[in-house]
């Protein structure tokens, strides 16, 4: 008995081992997919720190460069200049410094009273933006130093202007932001991150370590193309995280996160489970066919004698055996066909997702077409060509305009974009009200343009303000369809930055946080303009030409903030 059950215990036994590998393989394959897609995540999450942080302290960088020559800092009594600057950026402190490093001047005096010997200052002296970072003595507070110089009636240095940005206020906005994201200066110190617990630790070979050189749970793994961080710093890093890392010159510091890589490993676990839930059935079943047949061939050897007898009996059995090999044949066959189906429904699920952007993108010049189409008709039935070849003019813009769209769309998609120059706002501002002015006269909206007397220039893309404005004006509208007072407001604001305003009498915004996230929206399920995307898209496009949109609750609803950089002459250069 036991020698006739060797062979099955032993195919049993290489089976399952082919199942234990082949699982494993499965867990590790899609483990390495799920990191590649959320490392692709993760390089959005660091770059996106990494241009805040940077904008952030260039902001104070630019500040000191333009106050430097300010004619207010030759007076007798320069500290309310500074005074008012530090308040208004909410910089640490500002002072003015002599061609010795003494502070003649200080807008909150929170430094040391010479400053001949910080590397900022003699940079400074020597013509260049200086720049350090650091404790500040008099605080201990983080500081970012920016020191620009000023020059004398004979183009010598006479001094520096230094701008200290407060770090704590700088990260403030973003701490506790996922992922945990730190940033690390020259020396390896952990000087700026979203994660307080980890400020002032050093990196070396074994990771980051406490200031006091403490030794640490730490190792690493190699997954792919991919480093992974097994650590216990701290519950709100994780444990187990995905590390990436980019170097920023501007600033001299590298940004570093840590991706919680458990959702990857889940998402490899359900794969690999799933294929080994799927082996072991089909397992099971091939083993059950095998018994069955051998039960069969033992029925065979012991009823040889009474073949004539039991002909009809064996010819029974025979049939059913094809018929339960045929219905599983036939259930593997619909077992294929729904992991086909499953696959074609994800497919069709992604080209619903992109042809929802598009068509949101290309809906409002089809709506011109349309329009401009039927109103030549008209005045041709009028006998007026000349003004229905306008019409048709103006069709073979929105055509043209329509395929900028699209090159728009494409390069958005991938990072790219069209050339940036210089675009008058206010005639953007004007051929948006032209596009929206059929669908604004229906509802019933008084429009209130303060007009500038002049063009206001700025710089970016013609066509993708164009959109952002129009989608603006079309959510205004939409957010006052069952307003009793129908009132849209845009003025222009000139200045660093420019700035656009559109304020509507709606309801005003529910969440503003999540406003700008894809694929959100409080319009009803179904409707035709509800996809959620034109908000995100608008905010994409303002960010690729260095800009930025807001949006805020006002007294009598919401307000809409487009800012964007002035156009300055000598770029034409």
């Amino acid at each position: 008995m036991t020698r006739r059950f060797l062979p099955t215990l032993a195919a049993l036994t290489v089976f399952l081992a082919a199942v234990a590998a082949l699982t494993v393989g499965v867990w590790s394959y899609g483990y390495r997919q799920a990191l590649d897609q959320l490392a692709q995540r993760g390089e959005a999450d660091l770059t996106l720190a990494a241009d805040r942080l940077t904008g952030q302290l260039q902001l104070y960088q630019q500040m000191a460069v333009l106050m430097s020559d300010h004619p207010g800092l030759d007076a007798r009594a320069p500290r309310d200049l500074l005074l008012e600057a530090a308040d208004k950026t909410a910089a640490l402190d500002v002072m003015l410094v002599d061609g010795q490093g003494r502070v003649v001047s200080a807008a909150n005096g929170t430094d040391s009273p010479d400053l001949s010997r910080r590397a900022f200052f003699r940079r400074a002296m020597q013509g260049a933006l200086g720049e350090e970072h650091g404790l500040n003595p008099m605080t201990g507070q983080r500081a970012y130093y920016f020191a620009a110089p000023r020059f004398d009636a004979a183009g010598r240095t006479a001094g520096a202007l230094v701008v200290v940005a407060n770090i704590d206020r700088v990260e403030a906005e973003w701490r506790g932001a996922r992922p945990a994201v730190f940033f690390t200066d020259r020396t390896g110190q952990v000087f700026i991150t979203n994660r307080s617990e980890l400020l002032f630790w050093r990196q070396g070979s074994a990771g980051l370590r406490p200031p006091g050189g403490e030794e640490t749970e730490f190792a690493t793994r190699t997954v792919g193309r991919h480093t992974v961080w097994i650590e216990n710093w701290s519950p709100y890093v994780p444990s187990r995280a995905l590390h990436l890392s980019r170097d920023l010159p501007v600033i001299g510091m590298t940004a570093q996160a840590l991706i919680d890589v458990g959702p990857a490993r889940r998402l490899a676990g359900l794969q690999a489970a799933s294929l080994a839930a799927m082996l072991l059935a089909f397992g099971a079943i091939l083993f059950w066919l095998i018994g069955r047949r051998r039960v069969l061939a033992v029925a065979n050897q012991r009823l040889e004698s009474r073949v004539a007898e039991r002909t009809a009996e064996l010819s029974t059995a025979n049939e059913q055996l094809r018929r339960e090999v045929a219905e599983r044949l036939a259930a593997e066959q619909a077992l294929k066909k729904a992991q086909d189906d499953l696959v074609q429904a994800g497919k069709l699920s992604a080209l619903g997702q992109m042809s929802a952007g598009i068509s949101h993108e290309l809906n409002q010049p089809l709506m011109a077409i349309q329009q401009y189409a039927e109103n030549g008709a008209q005045f041709l039935q009028r006998g007026k060509p000349g003004v229905a070849s306008e019409n048709l003019g103006r069709i073979s813009e929105m055509a043209a305009r329509m395929a900028r769209i699209i090159r728009n769309l494409r390069a958005f998609a991938r990072n790219e974009s069209e050339p940036m120059g210089r675009v008058d706002i206010v005639a953007v501002i004007d051929s948006a009200l032209d596009l929206s002015a059929a669908r604004l006269r229906q509802d019933g909206i008084v429009v209130g343009w303060a007009r500038p007397p002049a063009p206001v220039l700025v710089r970016g893309g013609e066509v993708r303000l164009g959109q952002v404005i129009v989608n603006l004006i079309g959510n205004a509208a939409d957010a006052m369809a069952d307003s009793d007072d129908k009132r849209l407001s845009i003025s222009v604001l000139p200045g660093a930055p420019v700035c656009v305003r559109i304020a509507d009498t709606g309801p005003g915004i529910e969440e503003p946080d999540r406003i700008f996230d894809p694929f959100y929206t409080t319009k009803a399920v179904g409707a035709a303009q509800g996809m959620g995307l034109g908000l995100s898209i608008s905010y994409g496009l303002v960010q690729s030409f260095g800009g930025n949109i807001r949006g805020a609750n006002g007294p009598d609803g919401a307000i809409f903030t487009v800012e964007l950089d002035p156009w300055a002459e000598e770029r034409v250069a």
